[in-house]
């Protein structure tokens, strides 16, 4: 049992005390074993869960859902802490900075007309801050984390912000039927020896020309493929239902019939 005294209500202190008395000798043996590698997934998954609650808009759960999103990133400071390389204070205080810095309009004397010119300056502040001498510089440095569709937007726009950019979306819906094209002839080639690279480069290809496409509409390429996902679930559902056997056993034509029957259904 640790020297800790309950309480009705906690403060923001006695949080980072209790992160430190579960790591601590006498407190709990799984929180003391973890490091960053072993709660890795746990800091995505609760920020995806903090999400959903976003998009639902609930209120409890986003409550809920936030505070476990602070308890994985007071994780990560108290194992620094506990190596000596920096503490919670030290994330706080490098944040603080960080906004007071970049938002010179508000703690400075830099005059801005509209939000189009603080992102700019944001971004300038941002590549003078991390020492990004390039473009290319800043492309490089999008996370290699990120899901993919999203860190193909964020290359997309740092490239077109340097004025590497298609002149509208529809010269990019042009490239992205070229892609296609080559998607296509590298799946007729699959008796080829390189077949499966090729098709693995031209699909990754067709997918970064699509989200371009969405970079440039302004349309979020992670956001629309959800939809997508929810809109085929939902069709999926009433082709399953109004089967009157298996689906393995439905000719390509029969499940294009009760595909198109259940699009109908949803469009009527």
């Amino acid at each position: 049992m640790v020297d800790f005294q309950c309480k009705n209500f906690y403060s923001y202190e006695d949080f980072l005390e209790i992160m430190r008395l579960l790591r601590a000798p006498g407190g709990c043996p799984w929180d003391a074993e973890q490091t960053h590698a072993s709660i890795r997934r746990n800091f995505l998954e609760e920020t995806y869960e903090a999400l959903d609650a976003l998009d639902r808009d609930d209120a409890n759960d986003m409550c809920e859902e936030l505070g476990d999103v602070l308890m994985q990133v007071a994780f990560h400071a108290v194992i620094e802490e506990e190596r000596g390389r920096f503490t919670m204070a030290d994330v706080v205080n490098g944040v603080a900075q960080k906004l007071v810095y970049r938002h010179p309009h508000v703690f400075g004397t830099v005059q801005v007309e509209n939000s189009d010119e603080v992102l700019t300056n944001w971004e300038a502040l941002k590549r003078a801050e991390k020492g990004q001498a390039s473009t290319a510089d800043a492309v490089e440095s999008v996370p290699h984390t990120l899901p993919s569709l999203w860190r193909a937007e964020k290359i997309q726009k740092k490239a077109a912000k340097a004025g590497f950019d298609w002149e509208n979306a529809i010269s990019a819906l042009n490239s992205l039927e070229e892609e296609v094209r080559e998607l296509r002839e590298a799946l007729q080639s699959e008796k080829a020896a390189d077949a499966h690279h090729s098709v693995r480069e031209e699909l990754g290809k067709t997918l970064f020309m699509a989200a371009k496409i969405g970079q440039m509409t302004g349309v979020d390429p992670e956001d629309a493929l959800h939809c997508a996902c929810d809109k085929f679930n939902a069709r999926f559902r009433l082709v399953e239902e109004a089967a009157d056997k298996p689906l393995s056993e439905y000719g390509s034509d029969e499940l294009t019939a009760l595909w198109n029957t259940a699009k109908a259904h949803e469009l009527s």
